[in-house]
């Protein structure tokens, strides 16, 4: 029986010790080769002085080395957190320093980071990835060593470790302004590794294909439930992703069977990825989250891939899936529907609620808020006690105290049973699968001493997502442009919650007590060509 995820690559490479289990740009890991890996690393890491329950940092882009320090770090006994290559060095520091990381594992390509990273994090004690001959001069007490003075061992460290030990940090967008790190159990990630090859009927001859990055939670499909099963996972690096046309290229040379991404990536192939010029004819399921599938594209995609199977995948990273809509292809002569796909039913072995501002039930068909209770769910926020009492919802239910996350997600139960999505209670967006805290923006723009005041907020772009779009007004004595302001908060947040451009502006609309009206902004925003200077 599997209690752990380190685990599950045991399993496999005694089932299937000469399948590939990762592939990326031609090269690839049997089972039995990325166990070795793993067990390596795991033995080094020790070494160093990794302990049960310490957290290690993961500073690579999705490549094989990602899923030998996954699973290295697990057999160690201490959990990843997976940190965004490209995001300002400032955000990935925090990271490191908030959750105590003092080791660190990446790669030669990111050298050139280096040094500014490690100067903001002076916790740091060890890199790995990093060959001796380049020299820290202004960090010469760090140790590190290279991939290639590891080597692969038959047998991991004897650790102790129990299935409520933490597995792994993912950090997101924070309403204060700084990231928070959600906290995942062993138990919690393979219940959902189990929970996703049991409702897609994963098995040992597919092949998965995510153009996720590692620090955004859906990439946990390929790195946990396709090894579950023995599959083989395709990672799709980050050079495709600029060319729709070399992405099919990669989903037919490399037969894949499941794809799972966010919609944007899918408009993308449909729109530019020469499918004509394409056979996908093995692809057997679509996965798509994480925002709204515009229903023409979506059915624009179904008629070129009519052997596929399409899914509408719900579930924020606070508990990684909770349901699914499977979309029934269209009827000869029947007309497009108008409405997205809906996020579907719950599905097996967690419960939920619809409560409304009072957290009181709602009457079936009115809009409230999503409150879900499933075994995949996190721990909590690292430390963060205060947000924690937030997001959870506490109830009795058989005798037994219950706990539920708030999703913020405003829903609206369907007459065939299925929930809508409908909105966000807060102030968050959704733009191509990244949440986006609109506070957040804000709190970086104010943050400059130039800044009086800044208002963020969500408008439609291509094909059906969102992007961010900010005003400020200025002290007096400012003179700053929108490119200076675009630059600044270019440092302190991930290229995808940057503003797409940022209006100046010498008033705000406001409500009738004296707050910004965000909605006004944003109406004018999506309806009146505007300069800079002009609002």
């Amino acid at each position: 029986m599997i209690y752990l995820l380190s685990q599950i690559l045991d399993q496999s490479a005694e089932r299937f010790p000469e399948r590939e289990a990762f592939r990326c740009d031609g090269e690839s890991l049997t089972y039995s080769d990325l166990l070795r890996r793993a067990n390596g690393l795991a033995q080094r890491l020790v070494e160093l002085g990794v302990k049960r329950g310490d957290r290690v940092g993961i500073y690579l882009g999705k490549c094989l080395e990602s899923a030998i320090a996954i699973y290295g770090i697990w057999k160690a006994g201490a959990a990843y957190v997976p940190l965004d290559p490209g995001a300002p060095i400032a955000r990935t520091a925090y990271a490191i320093n908030h959750c105590g990381i003092r080791h660190l594992i990446t790669q030669k390509s990111k050298r050139r980071r280096l040094p500014d990273l490690l100067d903001a994090t002076p916790e740091l004690t060890c890199v790995i990835g990093l060959p001796e001959q380049f020299t820290l001069e202004q960090q010469p007490d760090i140790s590190r060593c290279d991939w290639s003075d590891i080597p692969p061992s038959d047998t991991s460290p004897a650790v102790t470790w129990m299935e409520q030990d933490l597995a792994y940090i993912m950090y997101t967008s924070g309403s204060t302004g700084t990231p928070k790190g959600i906290m995942h159990t062993h138990r919690s990630g393979l219940n959902y590794a189990r929970m996703a090859a049991h409702t897609y009927g994963l098995t040992h001859t597919d092949r998965l294909g995510n153009h996720s990055p590692l620090h955004f939670d859906m990439s946990t499909l390929d790195y946990f439930s396709g090894p579950l099963v023995g599959a083989t996972t395709v990672i799709i690096s980050e050079a495709y992703l600029k060319i729709p046309a070399s992405l099919s290229q990669l989903a037919q040379d490399e037969a894949l069977t499941i794809w799972y991404s966010v919609p944007f990536a899918l408009i993308q192939l449909l729109l530019r990825g020469v499918l004509d010029e394409r056979d996908l004819s093995s692809l057997r399921w679509v996965l798509f989250g994480g925002e709204p599938y515009p229903a023409k594209y979506m059915y624009g995609l179904m008629e070129r891939l009519p052997q596929a199977r399409f899914s509408n995948v719900y579930g924020p990273a606070e508990i990684n899936q909770c349901s699914y809509y499977h979309v029934p292809p269209l009827e000869p002569g029947q007309a497009m529907p108008d409405e997205v796909a809906p996020i579907g039913r719950i599905w097996a072995n967690a419960e939920e609620m619809v409560l409304d501002d009072q957290d009181n039930p709602i009457v079936a068909g009115e809009i409230g808020e999503f409150l879900v209770r499933t075994p995949t769910m996190m721990a909590g926020y690292w430390q963060r006690p205060s947000l924690n009492e937030q997001a959870f919802y506490r109830t009795e239910i058989a005798h037994q105290t219950a706990v539920f996350y708030r999703t913020g997600d405003l829903v609206q139960q369907r007459p065939d049973g299925n929930y809508q999505f409908v909105g966000r209670k807060d102030r968050q967006i959704k733009a191509r699968g990244y949440r986006i805290e609109l506070d957040e923006v804000e709190a970086a723009l104010v943050g400059n001493p130039q800044v009086e005041e800044a208002a963020a907020y969500g408008v439609a772009a291509e094909a059906g997502s969102h992007q961010v779009e900010a005003a400020v007004i200025l002290t007096k004595e400012a003179s700053l442009t929108e490119g200076d302001l675009l630059n600044y908060v270019g440092e302190r947040l991930p290229a995808y919650a940057v503003p797409k451009r940022i209006a100046i502006a010498t008033t705000f609309p406001r409500t009738g007590t004296g707050k910004i009206d965000r909605n006004a902004l944003q109406q004018q925003a999506e309806t009146t060509a505007w300069t800079p200077q002009k609002f």
